[in-house]
């Protein structure tokens, strides 16, 4: 140890080992940047993955009828049932909530499918005890 001491203060002092130092320092400066690049850019990381769900179709004829005869208009008192869920409508609101949304709307998209209640007309909504959401204004 006394050894290895003694040549590293010998090479410090003289402008030889200084120029021996900062070279090899330089080194393994340069070896680690290179490491560390190479580890961002490992294959291992995937990142965020954005996937799109796809909107229910605007309801057949047929369709809207049935579905009209489905929805029940009891959200009055806060003791009486919520509507059930149609199969189809122009008009959603979640049976948890007191806003309801257009198709379009994207204030609406974070309802879960489970939870959403599909009205064909804003005062079917709106009948129903719902208001409009503002960001679908």
């Amino acid at each position: 140890m006394e050894k290895i001491k003694h040549i590293i203060t010998n090479s410090v002092e003289s402008d030889t080992g200084k120029d021996i130092l900062t070279v090899f320092i330089i080194i393994l400066v340069g070896l680690g940047s290179f490491g560390l690049g190479r580890l961002s850019t490992s294959t291992n990381n995937s990142g965020i993955s954005v996937e799109y769900i796809k909107e229910p179709s605007l309801p057949t004829s047929s369709n809207a009828i049935s579905a009209l005869n489905t929805v029940q208009n009891t959200k009055t008192e806060p003791n009486t049932p919520k509507p059930k869920k149609a199969q189809f409508g122009v008009y959603f609101a979640s049976n948890r909530g007191s806003k309801y949304y257009s198709i379009g709307c994207s204030g609406g998209k974070t309802l879960k499918e489970e939870n959403k209640i599909y009205f064909q007309t804003k005062e079917e909504a709106e009948k129903a005890g719902y208001e409009i959401s503002s960001s679908c204004k």
